[in-house]
């Protein structure tokens, strides 16, 4: 009887030894557990930071990368003002010019009725030939006329039917006519009309009978 208490009591201090020792193991394995949680933690938390700064420093590279390529459009839009600024101002001069000088070539070229005129007017001081002073100034008068015809200058005519056109002519005024057939039409030309290539420059101030 007494072998079986000892035996039980062995058996009892036996399993509260096993169970500290199961205890203390547990424990162990939970502090360990909690030490490799902190470490992987810790060791997170390395990457987040290196990250973090590798970030930042490319948000730096582009930044300056940008600051650099907007000075670059901002010198390329200086540069283009300046190169427009400059274009305006001289095709602004070129226009004047061409403005000013325009007819520059049609002025050289009625310079030698000019001399003509200049000459004919010398000679009436000694001429005692009237016929040759009509000529000369019928001579002056036609080649004038040609002159004109080359720039594309040309006479408003009147037509065989002498209708009046509004297109062409300008009545200053009317007058009574016997033959009736003339009212509407054309009785005579005050001052001639002209066309500088098909478009009129100065109108046919006409007489027109009613």
């Amino acid at each position: 009887m007494r072998k079986a208490k000892e035996k039980e009591k062995n058996k009892e201090q036996q399993s509260t030894i096993s169970a500290e020792i199961n205890q203390s193991e547990v424990q162990a394995n939970a502090e360990n557990v909690a030490e490799i949680n902190q470490q992987a933690a810790v060791s997170d938390s390395v990457p987040t930071e290196t990250q973090s700064t590798n970030h930042n420093e490319q948000l730096q590279e582009m930044k300056q990368k940008y600051e650099a390529e907007i000075m670059e459009w901002k010198d390329k839009y200086i540069r283009l003002s300046a190169e427009f600024d400059n274009y305006r101002k001289r095709t602004l001069k070129e226009k004047m010019e061409l403005t000013r000088y325009a007819n520059e070539e049609v002025l050289k070229n009625i310079l030698p009725v000019v001399d003509d005129f200049e000459r004919g007017i010398k000679n009436l001081e000694t001429a005692a030939d009237i016929q040759a002073v009509k000529d000369g100034i019928f001579l002056i008068y036609n080649k004038f006329k040609d002159f004109l015809a080359q720039n594309g200058i040309k006479e408003i005519t009147i037509q065989d039917d002498k209708e009046f056109n509004t297109d062409f002519h300008e009545a200053i005024t009317k007058i009574p006519v016997e033959d009736q057939s003339l009212s509407g039409k054309i009785v005579d030309v005050v001052q001639k009309g002209y066309l500088l290539n098909d478009k009129v420059i100065r109108y046919a101030k006409v007489v027109v009978g009613e």
